[in-house]
């Protein structure tokens, strides 16, 4: 008899348990599904978050490049306009430095086997039509 009773009471706790188990589950897991649907958009959240600045730091470091690049090229431009306004004056009044300048542009190129013809001025101001030796 006292066996039948304890046995009695095991089942009726096992039944209990496994009865309120349900009653959790039923009351909890909807719970648990809300909190971790709220976690998983606050994840998606932080990583739209994070790769919108991470997008917008690339498109800063591309400007700030092309900013940088724009200064170098300008700065080229105006050592070269320098460079050029030097060497136009120094050849403003030397004519024989550009006649020296086109024939060494003749022979360099008659050098290399350039075939095309050129027009080098000569000391009465006309023409002369030259061609460079073939070989």
């Amino acid at each position: 008899m006292k066996q039948d009773n304890f046995m009695r009471n095991v089942i009726t706790i096992a039944v209990a348990f496994i009865l309120s188990l349900f009653v959790i589950d039923a009351i909890v897991g909807p719970i648990y599904n809300v909190w971790s649907q709220s976690q998983t958009g606050k994840a998606e959240l932080a990583r739209a978050e994070s790769n919108r600045q991470i997008a917008v730091l690339e498109a800063q470091a591309k400007l700030d490049s092309a900013d940088k690049l724009k200064e170098v090229r300008i700065k080229e431009a105006e050592g070269i306009a320098q460079a050029n306004k030097i060497i136009g004056e120094s050849l403003k009044d030397n004519p024989e430095y550009l006649t020296f300048l086109q024939i060494q542009h003749i022979a360099e190129g008659a050098e290399k086997g350039n075939k095309t013809y050129f027009v080098a001025p000569n000391q009465g101001g006309l023409p002369i039509l030259t061609a460079p030796s073939i070989k």
